[in-house]
């Protein structure tokens, strides 16, 4: 449908659609170990009618305006992605998040992804707020948070269930004139 570059490196951003589901599904089993430890993608995504279903749920959050997935492309492969897991136009808040496979990780791939998607939501949908969460353990997830210019707002203690066990939750966020100010893409 459309691409967008994310810079000299070749990398692109897509929307991820159902019908990439055996693609997206090939991604996750490449990573599957790496992306599982903090996020339930990989428990989510485990054969082909899971994929597909995963990503039908996102096409019909988008359809429905209340999220969004799109996927990180390096020399044609699908590597990770960022998406707004929860999108409420009304109050003007977003949810954002990401996952890679190890292979894609260190070169700030998720970094000028989730700039392109913020832009678009604060500038094109008039979000006001958009929320990073991320679990404590997670440093490098928090570490793109602080990049995007994003102020961490606090911790949710025991907040996540994962697993079968309980997580520190950290919520970040970035208000839209904050984000005008020093997140934008440039």
């Amino acid at each position: 449908m459309y691409a967008i570059s994310l810079g000299d490196d070749g990398a692109e951003l897509r929307p991820l659609e159902p019908w990439r589901a055996e693609e997206f599904l090939t991604h996750v089993n490449r990573g599957r170990e790496f992306i599982g430890r903090h996020i339930g993608l990989a428990d989510a995504v485990t054969d082909l009618a899971s994929s597909r279903a995963f990503l039908q749920a996102y096409a019909e959050k988008a359809a429905a305006d209340t999220g969004r997935i799109h996927g990180i492309w390096t020399d044609g492969e699908l590597v990770g992605g960022v998406l707004f897991r929860t999108m409420d136009v009304a109050q003007g808040t977003v949810e954002a998040g990401c996952w890679l496979e190890p292979t894609a990780v260190g070169r700030g791939l998720v970094t000028r992804a989730a700039r392109v998607i913020i832009d678009w939501a604060v500038e094109e949908r008039g979000i006001h707020r958009v929320e990073w969460l991320v679990s404590t353990a997670n440093k490098a997830s928090a570490a793109v948070a602080r990049r995007l210019g994003m102020t961490k707002d606090g911790v949710l203690r025991e907040s996540f269930l994962y697993r079968g066990r309980r997580s520190d939750i950290e919520v970040w966020s970035v208000l839209a004139p904050e984000w005008r100010a020093v997140g934008r893409t440039p």
